[in-house]
């Protein structure tokens, strides 16, 4: 995790329970004799979750609908942390979340850890219409502006206006193929777990889960729009589970003209990510 990350230390449950009273009833007790949630529970997820934002970062509202993915605070807080790292002491910050979901987790930590300015984006109605109801009883509606994307095809077209300028977008693009594929790794995931269910264990929906032809075909999507609103954005980044996908990468925004490629790791415990962050400026 980033050093400037708040949850390097086990949760404290007891606390977190104080402040979101809800969580208790999903508490347990290990074979150990610790405090712990049933990680393989959604709506214990969930609620962890929750009091993540409400006793850190001060979020009091925030609700989704149950077959929603549900991010995980720690990991999103990375991104936010190694994004500002990248921006370094620039002022007037203003960041596209491209693909915010009905969470806007990104926005949320954004403007909570750095007072950052947020445009965010979907193709969803519904997610949208979550997300501006969680930006309203949060008071962030000077803080966040929401756009739809009417083009499931489009990334950036559609959403970047001519003449505007971004400090960053940002991005946690679908990870599978198809709807079968999501599924098969679930069922890893839950035989891992030793569940026998046919559930995701974090829920989700298509839009959140799979794009024909997978993270490749979405990042390389991606790439190329980005070339062609070169000097809308400082930096382009996006999360890259899959680290076959980050060479593949490199190659395109060589011979797309990209003049600064960062790629850069995030550990969570035995999770390995990374986020790719590209610019097609000179970064000072």
């Amino acid at each position: 995790m980033h050093l400037k990350n708040r949850h390097h230390n086990p949760y404290n449950l007891d606390a977190l329970s104080n402040e979101l009273p809800e969580l208790k009833k999903y508490l347990l007790t290990t074979k150990y004799g610790k405090k712990s949630i049933d990680f393989a529970n959604p709506k214990a997820v969930k609620y962890l979750n929750k009091a993540l934002l409400k006793k850190h970062y001060n979020i009091k509202y925030w609700d989704f609908p149950d077959k929603n993915l549900c991010p995980p605070i720690p990991g999103r807080v990375d991104y936010i942390h190694h994004l500002s790292d990248l921006i370094g002491n620039k002022k007037n910050i203003k960041i596209l979340d491209i693909g915010t979901g009905t969470t806007i987790i990104y926005a949320l930590l954004g403007t909570a850890i750095n007072n950052w300015n947020f445009v965010v984006s979907d193709i969803d109605k519904e997610a949208l219409e979550n997300a501006k109801k969680i930006i309203s009883k949060n008071k962030l509606k000077d803080k966040i502006e929401v756009r739809l994307q009417k083009n499931p095809l489009n990334i950036l077209k559609g959403i970047i206006n001519p003449n505007e300028q971004f400090t960053a977008t940002m991005c946690n693009p679908p990870f599978y193929k198809s709807a079968e594929e999501a599924k098969q790794a679930n069922l890893k995931k839950q035989k891992g777990l030793h569940i026998n269910s046919t559930k995701r264990n974090f829920s989700g929906t298509s839009n959140e889960l799979w794009y024909t032809g997978g993270e490749k075909a979405f990042l390389h999507n991606y790439l190329y729009e980005s070339s062609l609103y070169k000097e809308n954005s400082i930096w382009f980044s996006s999360l890259v589970s899959k680290k076959e996908n980050v060479k593949s990468m490199e190659i395109s925004l060589k011979k797309l003209g990209a003049k600064s490629i960062k790629i850069i790791p995030m550990h969570q415990g035995n999770k390995i990510t990374r986020i790719a962050a590209w610019s097609f400026l000179d970064i000072l």
